[in-house]
């Protein structure tokens, strides 16, 4: 007889994860057991936990299958307009659970496993992320495919299925080591290839005229093979498709160049194409002009445009016959968004299929093009932005290059007209940049060659309009919109922190999860005792959880007592990883002054990967862990004060340490986060901000009331002020005096005394030419984290602050943030129909 369940086990249960019960635990017993036994060849006594892993994942995977065909015969149909989410990135994290959460599997599941004698945590954990992106860029594409299935749009993610994804993190002796992220060596069950669907992509070659045209010849081929990845809405039986491309040499690559001696060289050669889809360039917020990553972005958009056009072309299920011969209503059928500059290449790629092979006019090409694209900026950092060398074009594209200098000269010549004799204009607006090299740059094209272009904030699109296309959004001004980021909050809530979820549905029902507006319900509990205490009781929960974790894994010990003071992202110096590291080294300066004085413990955690050639970010890194070497094994210290850093931050574990946050940092210097989503995580659970008036912050200020946040800091209006007037950093350190120590400390070797000079670099950059004025905002940081830990002496006043945000952050969603894309920019409506499951007959058989 099966061990009566723990109480824990028994909440699980009813958890609102697994509500719609779909699928008996008799049927999944069977169904992981026939897959244990047919799909991976092994019986209970030989397998191990991965096999369990991949029994279990297949199973789940069945009961997508009919939904997702279903869905897609459904779209052909329908025939509605499709979205094509273009993207370099598309950082998933794991798919196990998130999948049983959006079917209504999750009980089922956990019930089975439990029969099956097995733990569902350790089945969970074998999963590898799928870690094909750097950081908010390929996560935000993530979360805006779960909404676009939740929403029912027909929508399709298009990438690259990078072999190696964004490496793994190793801390050794305090530096970054980046070790390859080899995420398929064991296989990936949620995949399926589509040989079938194989398409040709040219590269190189020379443009030949002919009188019916440029032709593009003596080309290169490189084979994209697809794979298909389900992409389930929360509930609602829509299975929409993430689509991969893989680079694979064509059978005669490279051999009818050599002779019969060469023939092995001929065959090991094909990895050079094949090298297309190797790799993840492992830069956030940095451009890095290698041609192999220029051959990723048309490789994507070449392969991808095909597709797209193959589906207009015959849109009927099972059909390959041509059924649309006119492109007139392409931009009414078709709708491509452009996750930053990486997939600009679709635009002149599009119009060299318009006009080169389908015929058709320059002018008719070229508006079909711009209302079928449009374009969202994800930077206003000048080291960001791609400008890529024309000598570069001219090898790899060079019909390309043809076209766009076409499309420059038009796009002049209207400058022309509007602004006559305005000279320094047009320099400014070309989209090809003088000197030496010339470049192009690819955000202008983007501008041009589309009929939208969004900011990921109001703040942000606001700089966009003002600064970095000021030009642009003079002559076309109805172009610019703003579309502030969002998170799904099925993984990001339900998936992470199903306690919180719980507590906040015995309250307000389950409704939230796809009207996360409803949020502003449990305003009315804001001084209700109990409901006070459940939401602390959650938070001391996860924060229990995260300490085991860290204790199991990184064998760091850390009092769950403490406030957990959070700054989790990429390593960069926009993001001042180091004011928090002045913070820290500054309060335990003030321990060791005064040990008897009563303070408020904290443990502060970092967490972040820095791109490997960015020698700053590694120093921040090493600075970090040594400030933590010494704070954390000082016994007058204690429990006081901690300084950990977070290895190998990735998806998998921002669902653990986000839960369990009290603080969470978000002070970049104003008017250089584009946005934010790590922001709105925390905010959904649980956690308080302390940041500057920068990105979405600002709107979460504006949703909770600035006095539920702590807000600190130069707004954009006076870091440009600070800019005229000239920042000088020296001024700061002369005149604050625990700042001074700070910094003397790190300069002498204080933190690293086997090598004094350690940190020259770090601190002369600081001192001398530090972009992001870490000083100018030290003081007021400081004597803000000092409210910070006043209120948290205060329990029952910090978690009303918590339960305030909680219900300021629905506006945060991504569904809403896809929503007003559909409607502002693509031309659609979302759609609650619930497509009928596999086990019911379909649509039209129900009249």
């Amino acid at each position: 007889m099966a061990a009566p369940l723990t109480d824990q086990e028994k909440r699980k249960q009813i958890s609102v994860r697994g509500i719609a019960g779909l699928g008996d635990v008799a049927e999944i017993k069977r169904s992981f057991n026939r897959h244990l036994h047919f799909t991976l060849v092994k019986d209970r006594n030989v397998a191990t936990p991965r096999d369990f892993y991949f029994a279990l994942a297949h199973t789940v995977r069945d009961h997508l299958v009919g939904r997702w065909i279903r869905t897609q015969q459904y779209y052909y149909e329908k025939d509605p307009k499709r979205v094509y989410y273009l993207s370099l990135e598309f950082y998933m994290g794991r798919a196990l659970q998130n999948t049983m959460i959006s079917l209504g599997l999750q009980n089922a599941c956990d019930e089975a496993i439990y029969q099956l004698g097995l733990d569902m945590e350790e089945l969970e954990e074998m999963e590898e992320d799928a870690g094909l992106g750097n950081g908010g860029l390929g996560r935000l594409a993530a979360c805006f495919l779960d909404s676009m299935a939740t929403l029912g749009l027909a929508a399709y993610g298009y990438g690259i299925r990078y072999e190696f994804g964004i490496f793994n993190q190793k801390i050794r002796d305090g530096w970054q080591l980046e070790e390859a992220d080899d995420w398929l060596r064991y296989g990936n069950p949620w995949e399926k290839a589509r040989p079938e669907y194989m398409l040709p992509v040219h590269f190189y070659g020379r443009v030949e005229k002919t009188e019916s045209g440029e032709k593009w010849v003596d080309t290169q081929v490189v084979l994209a093979m697809p794979y298909d990845t389900p992409v389930p809405g929360y509930q609602n039986n829509t299975v929409n498709t993430m689509r991969l491309w893989s680079a694979k040499a064509p059978n005669d690559f490279k051999l009818q160049n050599f002779n019969v001696g060469g023939y092995i060289e001929a065959v090991l050669d094909r990895n050079l194409a094949e090298n297309i889809s190797r790799v993840l360039y492992p830069n956030d917020n940095f451009f890095e002009g290698k041609e192999l990553r220029l051959k990723q972005e048309y490789f994507v958009v070449a392969a991808t445009l095909q597709d797209i056009i193959r589906r207009f072309k015959s849109s009927k299920f099972g059909c390959r016959d041509t059924v649309r011969s006119s492109f007139n209503t392409f931009p009414e059928k078709v709708a491509i968004q452009l996750n930053d500059t990486h997939p600009a290449l679709a635009i002149p790629e599009l119009m060299r299929i318009l006009v080169d092979i389908e015929k058709l006019d320059w002018d008719v090409a070229w508006d079909v093009t711009c209302r079928t694209c449009a374009y969202t900026n994800h930077t206003v950092l000048p080291e960001a932005l791609e400008r890529w060398p024309v000598y570069m074009f001219e090898r790899l594209l060079p019909r390309h290059l043809l076209i766009i200098y076409d499309i420059n000269q038009r796009h002049l010549d209207r400058i022309a007209a509007m602004f006559p004799g305005d000279i320094d204009r047009l320099r400014r607006m070309s989209l090809i940049e003088e000197g030496d090299p010339k470049r192009i740059n690819m955000a202008h094209l983007c501008v041009v060659g589309s009929h939208a272009v969004n900011g990921v904030a109001q703040i942000h699109s606001d700089i966009v309009k003002n600064t970095v296309f000021k030009d642009f959004h003079e002559m076309d001004p109805q172009k610019f919109q703003n579309k502030t980021n969002g998170i799904t909050p099925r993984r990001w809530l339900l998936l992470c922190n199903p306690g919180l979820a719980d507590v906040i549905a015995e309250r307000i029902g389950e409704d939230f999860l796809t009207d996360l507006h409803q949020l502003k319900k449990i305003l009315q509990f804001v001084n209700d005792a109990a409901f006070i205490r459940d939401v602390a009781k959650v938070k001391q929960e996860n924060k229990l959880k995260f300490a085991s974790f860290l204790l199991k894994q990184n064998q760091v010990k850390v009092s769950p007592e403490s406030m957990f003071d959070v700054q989790v992202k990429r390593i960069h110096e926009y993001k001042r990883q180091l004011l928090t590291c002045l913070h820290a080294i500054t309060l335990y300066n003030r321990i060791k002054l005064d040990p008897k004085k009563v303070f408020v413990p904290r443990t502060v955690m970092i967490g972040g990967k820095a791109a490997p050639g960015y020698h700053m970010a590694k120093l921040i890194i090493k600075l970090i862990t040594s400030v933590g070497q010494v704070i954390n094994n000082d016994p007058a210290v204690g429990d006081r004060l901690k300084l950990i850093y977070l290895e190998n931050y990735r998806v998998s574990l921002a669902e653990r340490v986000i839960p369990a946050a009290d603080l969470s940092e978000q002070i970049s210097t104003a008017g250089t986060e584009a946005s934010g989503t790590g922001n709105m995580k925390f905010m959904l659970n649980g956690a308080l901000t302390i940041g500057t008036m920068d990105g979405a912050t600002v709107e979460m200020a504006e949703e909770a009331g600035e006095e539920n946040l702590f807000i600190f800091g130069m707004r954009v209006a006076e870091v440009e002020e600070l800019d005229r007037k000239g920042y000088n950093a020296r001024e700061f350190y002369e005149s604050l005096p625990e700042l001074k120590l700070a910094v003397d400390q790190i300069q002498s070797g204080f933190f690293s005394p086997a090598q004094p000079g350690l940190f020259t670099d770090l601190v002369n950059m600081l001192m001398n030419h530090d972009r992001f004025k870490v000083f100018a905002d030290y003081e007021d940081y400081i004597k803000c984290q000092e409210r910070v830990s006043d209120l948290y002496k205060d329990p029952k006043e910090w978690t009303k602050m918590v339960i305030c945000n909680i219900a300021a952050s629905g506006k945060f969603s991504s569904d809403r943030t896809i929503a007003q894309y559909a409607r502002e920019i693509w031309g659609v409506e979302p759609s609650d129909v619930k497509i009928p499951p596999p086990n019911e007959p379909p649509f039209e058989s129900r009249k």
